[in-house]
């Protein structure tokens, strides 16, 4: 079990290396913060969405070892999230905090993906078993917040679209499916 802890630990860490790789190349294309930035967002999302997806394939299958791997799939969902923010910031408004504030008061779609970022942070901070012990009664009710920043990532992403619908609609119907079949799982209880 633990072999495959650490090959999906590398796997995981696999996009990451890449875009270092590509950036140090620079082959990022045209305009390589921008590529930064789409990248390591659109993996904070792919990774955020796949912890979703681990209790309707594990009720679905009956595989119980998918939960096991949640915890490490959050927590690079958290990694590729704060590296999103941190090209924004750091390549995109050059540090310049004021520009920051400029950007939040003017694009609704930076405040959703600021949101959504927020969300994560106290579901990676609470992400260990010790935390789990700490807020016995509590812990599962604050880790249900992954369902709005799910959603607010999703609305953050589609915020930006400009022209091609059909990547937002993919990444729309796929957490649409999952937050159905959550439902109808309450529903059924």
């Amino acid at each position: 079990m633990q072999l495959k802890k650490s090959l999906l630990f590398f796997l995981l860490l696999i996009p990451a290396i890449v875009l270092t790789f590509a950036a140090f190349q620079n082959t990022l294309g045209p305009d390589p913060a921008e590529a930064l930035a789409d990248q390591t967002g659109e993996w904070a999302l792919r990774l955020l969405l796949l912890t979703l997806v681990i209790t309707p394939l594990r009720k679905l299958t009956g595989w119980t070892q998918l939960t096991q791997y949640r915890r490490m799939i959050g927590l690079y969902t958290f990694f590729y999230a704060t590296l999103h923010l941190l090209v924004f910031i750091a390549f995109l408004l050059n540090w310049q905090w004021r520009e920051l504030w400029q950007e939040l008061s003017e694009r609704p779609y930076i405040v959703a993906g600021f949101i959504s970022f927020v969300l994560l942070i106290p579901l990676a901070i609470t992400s260990t078993q010790a935390w789990r012990r700490r807020l016995p009664r509590h812990w599962k009710s604050l880790h249900q917040l992954v369902y709005p920043a799910a959603a607010i990532a999703v609305l953050h992403l589609c915020w930006q679209v400009r022209s091609d619908w059909a990547e937002a609609l993919v990444y729309f119907a796929i957490l649409a499916l999952l937050l159905a079949y959550r439902l109808l799982a309450n529903l059924r209880h």
